[in-house]
């Protein structure tokens, strides 16, 4: 079954419903406070569609004690959403969760069209997002990796697909499903990711060479990271209010004062739950960050998940092993908040030493005191 398609356009929005399931036995702390979370995880997995550019049709979300082994949501439900597929035309069952092969074949069975799980969503919009060689290697690493647990036969509800989102990809060809060409793909994409990381390290070190410390921008996705890049260094690099509108890291020379530059990075935004295999595909972008001086954690302070979103980016740079790294946190959006709470400047602890710097990019409010913050971490 042809699961990724070519550089084909899209004629037309896909229709797609996306279904996001409440397991009480996977979640701890009080009701309230999973209710939120889940809710907050709703939200992030509607967005995840849109920046797809499909069409979201309908949300539907389910409640059980736990999964169901052969169809995650179980028989009665899925029969449900068999009938709302059909009764809104739905082209895309999107489910907000990771599926085993057997529950992702099992429910395209049931519900009679395509179904993408949380990994394959989030590749297709890295699919669409690539823009340089390596990311395009890594992306296409990623989906075949994906794909190879995922091979199965006599799909003749979905053989005549002529393309969609998550079919972006590594070929469409009958051949390409074969396991062993797969095997083939992976290990020659593997060598060309590998000759490409050398010439990289054959940058850093010429950058390195210099004696400039780098200092990474990390963050939650949509944090407006790339925006503040543009900000400080007149860049040009896609900024754009919707999720992982930037994929590929660049590096740009930063002055800060006579004899004082550094080089500044900006690189993927993270999301809850950030696959793992994405983590691995990603492993050369990440080492960028892994390798940075200091990091500049940039939060959206306008998001009340801020705090809970914080974690979820030092868990990922954990097991990037960046999380031992110095850090500051760079509260972005203030002109978010309400007007007694936009005032711009940098937070010290105890020491002098600035941890934070409330700021907005989008307002250019709080880049000097950014720029302060820079120079005084780089002279420490």
């Amino acid at each position: 079954m042809p699961r990724f398609h070519t550089d084909k356009t899209l004629e037309h929005a896909e229709r797609i419903m996306l279904v996001s399931a409440h397991f009480a036995n996977s979640h701890t702390g009080s009701s309230e406070t999973r209710e939120r979370a889940f809710q907050a995880a709703c939200t992030e997995a509607a967005e995840l569609v849109r920046a797809t550019g499909g069409e979201l049709v309908c949300q539907h979300t389910v409640k059980r004690d736990k999964a169901h082994p052969a169809l995650l949501v179980g028989t009665g439900k899925a029969e449900e959403l068999a009938q709302l597929v059909r009764q809104n035309d739905i082209e895309l069952v999107v489910f907000n969760h990771e599926l085993s092969p057997t529950q992702e074949r099992n429910l395209e069975r049931a519900l009679q069209c395509r179904v993408l799980d949380r990994v394959g969503l989030i590749l297709a919009i890295f699919a669409q997002r690539a823009q340089s060689q390596e990311g395009r290697l890594q992306v296409e690493l990623a989906q075949l990796t994906h794909l190879a647990g995922r091979l199965v036969r006599g799909y003749g509800h979905l053989q005549s697909q002529k393309g969609g989102i998550g079919l972006k990809g590594p070929g469409e060809t009958q051949l390409e499903t074969d396991r062993r060409l797969i095997q083939t793909k992976i290990t020659a994409l593997r060598r060309q990711l590998a000759q490409v990381k050398k010439q990289r390290e054959t940058r850093r070190k010429a950058r390195q060479s210099g004696r400039m410390k780098t200092f990474a921008i990390v963050g939650y996705t949509n944090a407006g990271k790339s925006t503040l890049f543009n900000r400080l260094t007149k860049a040009d690099v896609l900024a754009k209010d919707q999720l992982f509108a930037t994929l590929d890291t660049t590096a740009r020379k930063l002055y800060l004062a006579p004899e004082h530059s550094i080089i500044l990075t900006d690189t993927v935004g993270f999301v809850q739950n950030l696959p793992h295999k994405l983590v691995a595909a990603f492993s050369a972008t990440l080492e960028e960050t892994a390798l940075a001086d200091v990091l500049l954690h940039v939060v959206d302070a306008a998001d009340p998940e801020h705090e809970r979103k914080i974690e979820d980016v030092n868990n990922v740079l954990a097991e990037i092993h960046a999380d031992h790294l110095p850090q500051i946190l760079l509260y972005n959006k203030i002109d978010l908040l309400p007007e007694a709470e936009q005032n711009a400047g940098c937070l010290r602890n105890h020491n002098g030493q600035i941890t934070a710097v409330r700021l907005s990019a989008t307002q250019a409010q709080g880049l000097d005191d950014l720029r302060q913050a820079l120079l005084e971490t780089l002279t420490a």
